[in-house]
């Protein structure tokens, strides 16, 4: 089934980031909007779409958990086949999404269709479950990848992080007293959430570019 697009960027951007959503939020929530237009401003092209549970809610109002992540990668997959290689491709996702482009982003990089991975907020375990890490396949990584994490985040914290085994191709940007939103405590940090955000789309646009196909 045909996905509907949300695009923020310039349409002869050389770089294209497709970026899926998180467990429980759409496309279009106030988050992913602040975010792809923060990334677009500095010249890149953000393509979001919305895997097939999520766009069901639109039309029967009922919140329906999503499907094991096999169906999941399968929909990323189809996603990129749909969007065709267009100068670098990164796929890319908030929370889950982020999850989820992970697990398929090698084979993708493989067969020519990315050139690298962004996970904005990475669940490295469930909240709470400190014991139940999803990181094997980041051992093995071999797509060149920036996971954007609050020092906070109760989906796996700078401390927690620290002893994961992940691939030397992992980079990792933290975000100083940020949540799973990259939320700062101001009266703590003295920053904001703007200001991270910003950070990111700074750093987001400087990475890719190394990744750009000349």
């Amino acid at each position: 089934m045909p996905h509907d697009f949300l695009v923020t960027g310039p349409e002869d951007a050389k770089i294209m980031i497709v970026l899926a959503h998180g467990a429980g939020g759409a496309m279009d929530t106030k988050w992913m909007e602040t975010v792809s237009a923060t990334i677009s401003e500095r010249g890149l092209r953000v393509v979001r779409f919305e895997f097939d549970y999520m766009a069901a809610r639109r039309s029967s109002g009922k919140r329906s958990p999503p499907p094991r992540a096999e169906v999941l990668k399968q929909e990323f997959e189809a996603v990129i086949e749909e969007l065709g290689s267009i100068g670098t491709v990164v796929v890319a996702g908030k929370s889950m999404g982020g999850r989820v482009a992970s697990m398929i982003a090698d084979d993708l990089r493989d067969a020519g269709k990315i050139s690298g991975l962004l996970c904005l907020g990475y669940p490295f375990h469930p909240i709470g479950k400190p014991d139940n890490v999803r990181t094997a396949h980041l051992a093995e990584m071999k797509t060149p990848a920036l996971i954007c994490q609050g020092t906070r985040d109760l989906f796996g914290s700078r401390d927690e992080v620290s002893s994961y085994e992940l691939s030397n191709e992992i980079e990792i940007l933290w975000l100083e007293d940020g949540d799973h939103d990259f939320r700062p405590r101001k009266a703590v940090s003295g920053l904001t959430a703007a200001e991270h955000v910003a950070t990111v789309a700074n750093y987001v646009a400087e990475w890719a570019t190394k990744l750009a196909i000349p």
